[in-house]
């Protein structure tokens, strides 16, 4: 669809069975150039399905973590000469028809980088399901990640994001957590080096079979993000 423009979908997955099909039959398949899901080391049969779907797959040995799994997402993204990125979870939580209006946006010069927001209202988080500590708390840590870095994002903690090839490379990511602030330190090093980053709205969708952390985590998630929002503040790391 778009001339000199490889579009390459990225998914990570863990335990992903039960929402991998409905999620890459919504891809828009006129659009990508490419699906790539990356395995987690899934127990069940994430990458059974994977490869009946037609998917390029690539699988963990051992469990490595959120952060660990985008790392190998994106490597082979561009080692494949993908110029547009996509990263989708595989749990049906994001819609995956949106992405032509994230490559949109990016292949028109709008911006470097775009991110699906879930929080247009709060009544609309809420009432698909959002739990009510979960949307406070991204409130909440979004409001501090957007004063420290001068951003006005309504959402930082978002699993659906697209990248210009220019962006991924000029990140050391391997540096990175291989946990879950690993998508806030990535939008902290976008912000320092000064990338175009928008958004869009996407529906809220919070069910059974879709992949959360529990509070134990998001506790630890929380705090870690808030350090981090700390060492942007006083630390040059973040920036060119």
């Amino acid at each position: 669809m778009y001339k000199n423009q490889k579009i390459v979908v990225v998914m990570p997955a863990y335990n992903a069975a039960k929402t991998l099909k409905k999620t890459v039959e919504d891809i828009p398949k006129n659009l990508i150039d490419e699906v790539i899901l990356v395995d987690d080391c899934s127990d069940d049969e994430t990458i059974k399905i994977a490869i009946k779907l037609g998917l390029k797959v690539e699988k963990h040995t051992i469990n490595r973590g959120y952060g660990a799994n985008q790392k190998t997402c994106y490597d082979l993204a561009l080692s494949h000469n993908a110029d547009i990125v996509i990263m989708l979870h595989s749990d049906y939580q994001y819609d995956p028809k949106l992405i032509n209006y994230f490559v949109e946006f990016i292949v028109d010069g709008y911006f470097d980088v775009m991110l699906g927001s879930r929080i247009r209202t709060r009544k609309e988080a809420l009432e698909n399901n959002m739990p009510k500590y979960k949307y406070y708390a991204n409130r909440f840590l979004t409001l501090i990640e957007n004063l420290t870095t001068g951003q006005n994002l309504s959402e930082w903690h978002t699993g659906m994001r697209a990248y210009k090839k220019e962006v991924l490379k000029s990140i050391e990511y391997q540096q990175l957590s291989n946990d879950f602030v690993f998508d806030s330190q990535m939008l902290m090093h976008i912000a320092g080096k000064g990338f175009k980053i928008g958004e869009i709205p996407v529906p809220v969708r919070y069910f059974e079979e879709a992949s959360s952390i529990n509070l134990k985590r998001s506790l630890k998630y929380g705090f870690s993000t808030l350090y981090l929002a700390l060492t942007y503040q006083f630390s040059n790391k973040f920036k060119k």
